[in-house]
């Protein structure tokens, strides 16, 4: 199987390919997109349900929640006067974890490096 590097490295995509990947990524780089992702990973949830957990309003997890379906990262059922949302790309999963622990590992290691600075200072 390609890693990463070999894919991107080998694939020559078109800059319309380009602009839809960059749109994916912007979705995920709003926190409070990235917290209703997470509140949708344990299964589906209506409008308001997410604006109550989140602590966001209904017309704010609305607009989020219509860009993050735009970009194909949610699906919308609408069920009587309510919409349920779903994650819709399982891929999501697989970015989470990757980021999650390339920064769970970074943190660590700072907290590695400042144990022994504090450490260093102290005297006995």
């Amino acid at each position: 199987m390609d890693t990463i590097e070999q894919t991107l490295a080998t694939s020559h995509l078109p800059p319309s390919a380009m602009e839809r990947i960059a749109a994916y990524f912007q979705a995920l780089s709003e926190p409070s997109r990235l917290r209703l992702l997470n509140l949708l990973c344990s299964g589906e949830a209506s409008v308001g349900d997410l604006a109550e957990a989140s602590a966001l309003s209904i017309a704010n997890v609305s607009r989020h929640m219509a860009l993050l379906a735009k970009n194909g990262l949610v699906k919308k059922e609408m069920r009587g006067n309510s919409a349920i949302y779903s994650i819709a790309d399982s891929t999501l999963y697989q970015i989470c974890e990757l980021v999650c622990t390339s920064i769970g590992n970074k943190l660590a290691d700072e907290a590695h490096v400042n144990a022994a600075f504090i450490n260093a200072g102290k005297t006995d």
